[in-house]
């Protein structure tokens, strides 16, 4: 939250306390609740009532104080006539327009993108994500980066792009009412529409709503995709800034249909199946799921999550009043000294597998059934739930000077972790209470030149995760706009395999292994300059004990340590209208691990960026190429819903090719882009994965229209 303005109030800070001391109280009793086996859906419903109450309490009290928004006055100045102004946030709409939001673990400020630079580009595609050849389908890195986890999770990682999760939600600040509305449409029905609001409720506390959805019935056979996902946050400041408060609801659910790829990655060139809808697929049965507009597959994932996060502090320090030249009008200068701060969070995540039309031949490689008849009798089926309760307190000290604050917090945390199986004849429980210690420090650089650096550790004393632990720390430097940016970094995690690998129970088969604690080190170095349009880095990973799914789509472990190396570049170019964008990316294996990954990696872009009617119209319109080395591509897993390596199917694709035309007029952004253009003279698809092509030559456009009150 920015410091308070002149014309905020002071409130009494025993309220504040009151607030912070209220809500630890309760939420310190959910835990045990959540122990004595209680009805999950009553936990959230008596946690939602007891912030109802906070936020009531809050409202009553501020009754009695002058209305919010309010310029703060000394009590024997000249008081405005209220007759002739109805509304106490007038002030505000003579304000220039000011927007910002920054994320829970950092206190930078970001302002909303309003570019057309790349505005073109699939917002789930960057830098190097891809998906199987159809959007909102899963999705992988081509730039490898290992799972980040402490602590026991459920593990299922490939909708992770699209979703919204709790510790990366934004939160906002602004003097005007301000909305966005994002819509974008594709060949083949495929669509995604956004909408963002968000609003100061006061000075000093404010509100955010996104939701999002993501459909596409896709290019070739069965492979629907639906997406919701939407998320609430807030972020509140008392008046007299010692208490300040972090909240945010998560919802995602990503439904996919899979078809198990093409039956023979030749049909891709084939002139017989010019109509990739007309290409059989592994897992069609023209019996089941078939509707006037879109077949539906008889093999389905589907992952929903919700999460409840607040985060809370109390601080202590020194208060100074300071007046404007007149002496009628005043603001407060907080320089916190030490502090309280609580986290409570509560996630329910569950993750579903059905088919039902089996096959013998498909199961074959992980149990042998015979299915009755001709499939429709019995049916494979699979649920997995996670439930998680996590409690955090910690102490805080701040040194320095107010402009430029170390800021160190340590303390502890205990979290509640249940799993479960279930199956249409039994289920598996299996639940987990871990303690843990935790720490961070970080000091921003306010002023150029000035030195950053922040770092954190995790460590788990008790319960299965005992001894996972996160070590993390990174340091850099502001040099100036000529010198730009240096980042150095460092992070380590050691962790049990997630619950998927280790338990995953059918009718038919019961998968139940044990690993060893999988160990990843990260070194890392970045260097941006915004002056020379130049960024770059370099990264190391040091991977041991590193759990996958190996060549039979099944749990494995390889104990040895390998390395993985990996540089990328980024150099604009612009002489007057026209800009050359260019990306590369290296990456190399040393020690024999099992993964695969494209040696090189390529994008560039050539376009003519300018204002034409008299600067009333922005545009940007050229080509991109992208690219990357040929490379064993990972095969996908619908069984598991992951991707598992291979190393007997090399694919080498031609570069794609496409063309945009962005534009924007004042706050309306807007694109049309043409696909896969390469397509018009060669005739292949290129691959994701091996059985999954992407999709033929496509129209695109989409727009972004913001609203400001």
């Amino acid at each position: 939250m920015q410091p308070l303005q002149s014309w905020q109030r002071w409130s009494p800070p025993w309220w504040s306390v009151y607030n912070c001391l209220s809500l630890i109280a309760i939420t310190l009793t959910l835990p045990a609740i959540h122990l004595f086996r209680l009805n999950t859906g009553r936990i959230y419903y008596a946690f939602l009532l007891a912030l109802g109450w906070l936020v009531f309490a809050n409202e009553a009290t501020a009754q009695q104080r002058q209305l919010p928004g309010a310029p703060t006055t000394l009590p024997n100045a000249p008081q405005r006539d209220t007759n002739t102004n109805k509304t106490n946030t007038n002030d505000w709409h003579n304000e220039q327009v000011s927007v910002s939001f920054r994320q829970l673990h950092s206190e930078k400020l970001y302002a909303p993108d309003t570019s057309i630079h790349t505005f073109h580009r699939r917002p789930f595609s960057q830098p190097w994500y891809r998906n199987l050849g159809n959007h909102g389908g899963p999705t992988t890195n081509l730039l490898f980066t290992p799972e980040y986890r402490v602590g026991p999770t459920l593990g299922y990682h490939l909708f992770d792009v699209y979703r919204f999760d709790v510790d990366s939600v934004h939160y906002y600040n602004t003097n005007r009412p301000y909305s966005t509305f994002t819509f974008q449409l594709g060949s083949k029905q495929e669509q995604t529409a956004e909408l963002l609001h968000t609003q100061n409720i006061q000075p000093n506390w404010n509100f955010a709503v996104k939701y999002r959805k993501i459909t596409s019935p896709g290019h070739f056979n069965i492979q629907r995709t639906n997406h919701d996902n939407a998320y609430l946050s807030s972020n509140y400041q008392s008046r007299d800034q010692h208490y300040e408060l972090f909240g945010a609801l998560v919802y995602n659910i990503e439904q996919n249909d899979e078809n198990g790829g093409i039956v023979n990655d030749t049909f891709l060139s084939s002139q017989t199946y010019e109509d990739p809808l007309t290409i059989p697929v592994n897992f069609q049965n023209d019996a089941f799921g078939g509707g006037p507009r879109i077949r539906r597959s008889p093999v389905s994932n589907t992952l929903r999550d919700f999460s409840f996060m607040v985060q809370h502090r109390y601080a202590f320090g020194k208060t100074d009043t300071l007046y404007n030249e007149d002496s009628t009008l005043y603001r407060y200068k907080f320089t916190p000294r030490f502090g309280l701060t609580h986290r409570f969070q509560v996630q329910s995540q569950k993750y579903r597998f059905r088919d039902f039309t089996p096959d013998s031949l498909r199961y074959d490689p992980f149990f042998q059934h015979s299915f009755i008849g001709d499939g429709f009798r019995d049916s494979v089926m699979m649920t997995q739930r996670w439930i998680m309760t996590d409690n955090q307190l910690l102490l805080g000290g701040f040194l320095g000077k107010y402009e430029n604050q170390l800021r160190i917090n340590a303390g502890v945390g205990i979290r509640n972790d249940k799993f479960t199986d279930e199956y249409p004849k039994g289920n598996i429980r299996n639940n987990i209470f871990s303690s843990y210690f935790i720490a961070d420090a970080a000091k921003d650089a306010v002023d150029t030149g000035a030195w950053f650096y922040n770092a954190k550790a995790i460590l788990f004393t008790s319960g299965e995760a005992a001894g996972n632990s996160l070590l993390q720390a990174e340091l850099g430097k502001d040099l100036g706009r000529r010198f730009g940016n240096i980042l150095a970094g460092f992070r380590q995690e050691i962790n049990n395999a997630p619950y998927n690998y280790t338990t995953y129970q059918t009718d038919y088969d019961t998968i139940l292994t044990s690993f060893n604690k999988e160990s990843v080190t990260r070194l890392y170095g970045t260097i941006e300059n915004d002056w020379l349009k130049l960024s770059g880095g370099v990264r190391s990973f040091l991977i041991s004990n590193y759990i996958y799914l190996d060549e039979k789509q099944l749990p494995a472990q390889y104990a040895p340590t390998f390395n993985l190396t990996q540089i990328w570049l980024r150099k604009v170019f612009r002489w007057r209208a026209v800009v050359l964008d260019n990306e590369l990316a290296y990456q190399q294996i040393a020690g024999g691990g099992p993964i695969n990954v494209p040696l090189l990696l390529g994008r560039h872009q050539l376009g003519l960026e300018t204002w034409v009617f008299r600067d009333l119209l922005q545009i940007a319109t050229g080509v991109e190429v992208r690219y990357h080395s040929p490379y064993y591509q990972a095969g996908y897993a619908p069984l598991f819903a992951r991707f598992h390596y291979q190393n007997s199917v090399e694919q080498s694709n031609d570069p794609e090719l496409s063309a945009f035309f962005n534009f924007r007029i004042k706050r309306f952004r807007a694109y049309v882009m043409a696909d896969q253009l390469q397509l018009l003279y060669l005739d292949r698809n290129a691959t994701a994965a091996p059985g999954y092509g992407l999709p033929n030559t496509m129209i695109r456009f989409g727009f972004t229209w913001t609203l400001i009150n």
